[in-house]
């Protein structure tokens, strides 16, 4: 048995077993190692436990554990990956727990491996058998990059509890909000020759100045056209995040590629978005033909947004006594919407995510495990 191990030690166990997310293969770790501990632990406690392989994923696990039988109770969720981290900036070692002056270091320790321990402290403090409604705890993989955890899972499960929570690090402020990402890539291919004659070539670059016109027009129109106040930002946002193109002072210039970044609020959905982008460039398109290219960089991440008047929502805020609020960086709770209503709160601090010596402060402790067992208590009784 397993159930008398301490909180920190579970926290230690957890960051010690790397569990990288990359789109390059030569960085992306397999969480399988994590997924199966944490199982044995849930299990111990009385937990059912499926281990479900990813499709599509490079040796990837989701973990369901549940807890009772039925219909509704409470899901509380988390992520299991961890962003790659800069060797050579942390001070300490990423996958050893260091606790300094009231802060616990490691990768992961805030966004957000860790949480699973404090979920793991709360159902060892409960009487499970108490429990009217069930209780279920996800694991996902990959939402540092595809998501594909979270997506693959709501498209198959079929359990349909009453709420769901999850941890990411939000300062154990309550967040029922937050925007989507689109990422798109646009190649404009032109045709090279000597620069002393234009006319001999079909410049890439001038052709990708068209495009940002168009582009600058069309996030305009999105400010314009879409607003929600419950955000700082209130529009949806666009960001020319990379671009690339020539390889020659004396060649005209023959590729040209622009990354562009989209976030757009929860009342436009991705395929309309995408719709936008393709129609506000559909001019050029016509002109260029198949010199213009649009794809996708990765599968877009929808807007969320709970409802003010979901139990949730209610519940939480009166147990916290602040209000939920939005944030613009994206999470699972689209994904997790799609089986019940979904806040997302968690200790830690969003600043620390995706940081060298990333790390958690002693003082969300004791607050993060008596909010997860009024939270048991509330929706599991």
């Amino acid at each position: 048995m397993t159930t008398k191990i301490p909180f920190i030690e579970r926290y230690r166990q957890l960051v010690a077993i790397p569990t990288i997310s990359s789109l390059e293969e030569k960085y992306d770790i397999s969480n399988k190692p994590l997924i199966e501990l944490l199982a044995t632990w849930l299990a111990d406690f009385g937990f059912k436990t499926e281990i479900i392989a990813v499709e599509g994923s490079r040796q990837k696990y989701n973990l369901l554990a549940t807890y009772g039988e039925g219909e509704g109770g409470l899901l509380l969720a988390g992520h299991t990956d961890t962003v790659p981290f800069d060797e050579g900036r942390w001070t300490i070692d990423p996958f050893t727990l260091t606790e300094k002056n009231g802060k616990f270091y490691g990768l992961g320790s805030a966004d957000m491996k860790g949480f699973f321990a404090f979920v793991v402290e709360a159902v060892s403090q409960i009487d499970l058998t108490q429990l009217t409604k069930p209780l279920r705890i996800l694991a996902t993989a990959d939402e540092e990059t595809t998501m594909l955890g979270a997506r693959t899972f709501a498209q198959h499960a079929h359990i349909r509890p009453d709420c769901a929570i999850i941890g990411e690090p939000t300062s154990l402020k309550p967040i029922r909000a937050h925007k989507g990402h689109l990422a798109e890539a646009i190649r404009v291919i032109g045709k090279s020759g000597h620069s002393s004659d234009p006319a001999n070539g079909i410049n890439a670059i001038e052709i990708m100045h068209e495009v940002t016109g168009r582009l600058i027009g069309l996030r305009n129109q999105l400010q314009q056209q879409y607003r929600n106040e419950l955000f700082k930002v209130p529009y949806p946002t666009m960001n020319f995040g990379n671009i690339q193109g020539g390889d020659a002072l004396n060649r005209i210039c023959a590729c040209c590629e622009l990354q562009v970044e989209l976030r757009p609020l929860p009342a436009l959905a991705i395929k309309d978005l995408q719709g936008l982008l393709t129609e506000n460039l559909a001019p050029l398109i016509e002109k260029w033909g198949d010199r213009i290219e649009i794809r996708h960089l990765h599968a877009g991440i929808a807007g969320y947004e709970c409802d003010h008047s979901a139990q949730i929502v209610q519940v939480v805020e009166r147990l916290l006594g602040e209000q939920c609020d939005a944030v613009n960086y994206c999470t699972e709770a689209p994904f997790i919407q799609q089986l019940c209503p979904t806040l997302v709160l968690g200790p830690g601090a969003i600043e620390q995510a995706h940081q060298p010596d990333e790390f958690l402060s002693a003082e969300f402790i004791e607050p993060t495990q008596k909010l997860l067992t009024k939270l048991i208590n509330h929706f599991c009784l």
